[in-house]
């Protein structure tokens, strides 16, 4: 395989760990299938697969398969931004497999053993860090994934330190060295209810609202500086910016989850005030990724790629901006939280913000790690179909999941409307749930879409093809050096 658009070749260990995150993706998504039919066929899969079995590995996937997205992409933009090979592609590799097989054997774990066995099977009694959401994971899985951060870590900063520094890489590392250090927040599992949760939101809300958008906004800029052409130094201000006000509102913003938990009541202050201003740096990336786009000084041959880029900052703002905003205020979250709301905001501010960007990156690395620039207009348009498939999937499942809470809180939390118990309302929500459903078939459709592209041939777009289509095939202008 020819790989000469690759500048570095180590950079090839990436292809491994978006081949996995892909494969992974697929998973969670056939058991969100299967969770969404067991909401109204309670007994789809049972005993075989029971729905708390199927919600750990949904959600846990969810988990994996982004963290080794992240990896990949680490893995690919390091070495071109600090223009030195990798430092270990060998320990790479070896760390893949280590992880790989680690959270299979977890995902075997959950799907044949009973939860209460596999802890006592795996030293939870030594140290209980077992039994909490996205946290579920056995003890050696744990000390698994925290062995497999310190080796990736060393290997991307190592890699940093010997080569150029750029706003980039540096913004990266900090947000992947934040992931490790706040992860370690869940071996901490007092007896303290309130302590509890507490540190269960230090390892959950500053991943998602707090360092993970620091890798996303390092990701984001990294395909636009690529795909646009654009200054550097213009895109490192934008960045500089986005990250100041993300980390800003989202650690303050940790304080919406502690509104009724039996912290101080200042915290619905704080918490409601600085949730409320989460939404601004998702917008500003909006305005970002327009902007640069607008800006651009070149046509990339790489189409889908920048489609894939703009799409994460407008859903991204959509689904952790405004559907985070709508239940983020102490007096609504009194009611919504929990409910489908909730749902409805956690599914299109992941997908949105992190599983836009993850495949963002996939879109523009893997035709180069193929050996070529770009792929054909033909698969292209293909990979382009299944942006639009899989978004509006997530959108008719998002409409039905937010129909389903505001009834829900309608006739199970409001007093004046009798305050129906829990299962009588799921009864009352069956038609929503039936929409969601249908949504995540759409939804599966348009992945199935987009892996399709992989395997579409064609001869590939190049710059110079680009740039003709750009002005309806007329005289190429010349264009300025890319940045």
């Amino acid at each position: 395989m020819s790989t000469h658009v690759l500048k570095y070749e180590s950079q090839k260990v990436a292809k491994l760990y978006f081949v996995a995150a892909l494969a992974l993706f697929t998973a969670q998504i056939l058991f969100g299938l299967g969770l969404g039919l067991q909401y109204l066929i309670g007994d789809f899969m049972f005993p075989y697969i029971p729905f708390n079995v199927a919600r750990m590995v949904h959600t846990n996937l969810l988990i994996v398969w982004l963290l080794f997205g992240f990896m990949g992409a680490a893995y690919y933009l390091v070495p071109e931004e600090a223009e030195t090979e990798l430092h270990s592609p060998k320990l790479a590799v070896a760390l893949f497999w280590i992880f790989l097989v680690a959270g299979a054997l977890t995902i075997l774990g959950y799907l044949t053993v009973p939860y209460a066995r596999l802890a006592e099977l795996t030293g939870n009694d030594l140290l209980q860090t077992m039994g909490r959401e996205f946290l579920e994971q056995p003890l050696p899985t744990k000390l698994g994934i925290v062995v497999v951060a310190l080796g990736f870590l060393y290997n991307v900063s190592m890699t940093v330190l010997k080569g150029r520094k750029t706003s980039i890489s540096l913004v990266l590392l900090m947000g992947l060295w934040g992931l490790a250090l706040f992860f370690l927040f869940s071996f901490v599992n007092p007896h303290n209810l309130v302590r509890d949760k507490m540190y269960w939101w230090f390892v959950v809300h500053l991943w998602v609202e707090g360092v993970w958008e620091l890798i996303l906004g390092a990701l984001l800029a990294y395909v636009l500086i690529k795909t646009t052409g654009v200054d550097r130094e213009v895109i490192d201000k934008w960045l500089y910016v986005i990250i100041a006000f993300a980390l800003m509102t989202g650690i303050l913003g940790t304080g919406h989850h502690f509104y009724f938990i039996g912290l101080p009541g200042y915290w619905q202050w704080i918490g409601s005030v600085f949730s409320a201003m989460e939404p601004i740096p998702f917008f500003m990336m909006t305005v970002f990724a327009f902007n640069m786009v607008q800006r651009r000084r070149r046509e990339h041959p790489n189409q889908a790629a920048v489609l894939w880029a703009v799409g994460t900052s407008v859903l991204g703002f959509l689904g952790a901006g405004l559907w985070g905003f709508i239940h983020t205020l102490s007096p609504v979250n009194y009611y919504t939280h929990g409910t489908q709301v909730t749902a409805a905001h956690g599914h299109l501010a992941f997908y949105g913000a992190y599983v836009l960007v993850v495949i963002t990156l996939i879109s523009y690395a893997m035709p180069t790690l193929r050996g070529r620039l770009a792929n054909s207009r033909k698969a292209q348009s293909v990979e382009m179909w299944s942006f639009w498939i899989m978004t509006v999937g997530m959108a008719v499942m998002v409409l039905a999941l937010t129909g389903a809470g505001v009834l829900q809180v309608w006739l199970q939390r409001l007093p004046t409307s009798g305050a129906m118990g829990f299962m009588a309302t799921q009864d009352q929500l069956a038609f929503f749930y039936w929409v969601r459903l249908a949504g995540g078939v759409v939804f599966l459709a348009g992945l199935v879409t987009y892996l399709s592209s992989f395997f579409i041939g064609g001869e590939p777009v190049t710059e110079a093809e680009a740039q003709a289509a750009s002005h309806g095939g007329g005289v190429l202008r010349r264009v300025p050096a890319q940045a």
